[in-house]
């Protein structure tokens, strides 16, 4: 029964909603510390086809699952919350 409680907690905390703080950028940039902030080419290249990720204070770069969540966001700094899985942000919000 122990192990049983134990595991459903671990369950339940995996799925805790978590923030990020960065910039909205493109895939194609996120490597240019140059680009961060750059609204204008941001935009472009997410209308363009290169998909919006999140470059972190620390240069992560994270992908995220609902781009069009974040691209009214291109080339600006944000904090998402959300949940982290199968390798990329499901976001629930962008402020």
């Amino acid at each position: 029964m122990k192990k049983l409680m134990l595991l459903a907690a671990l369950a339940a905390s995996s799925a805790m909603a978590a923030q990020w703080t960065g910039y909205i950028i493109d895939e194609m940039c996120a490597g240019k510390k140059e680009m961060l902030g750059n609204v204008t080419c941001a935009q472009n290249c997410i209308k363009r086809g290169s998909p919006a990720v999140l470059v972190t204070d620390d240069g992560s770069v994270l992908k995220i699952a609902d781009q069009a969540k974040v691209v009214p966001f291109a080339g600006k700094k944000v904090t998402i919350t959300g949940e982290l899985a199968d390798g990329a942000i499901k976001v629930e919000s962008v402020k």
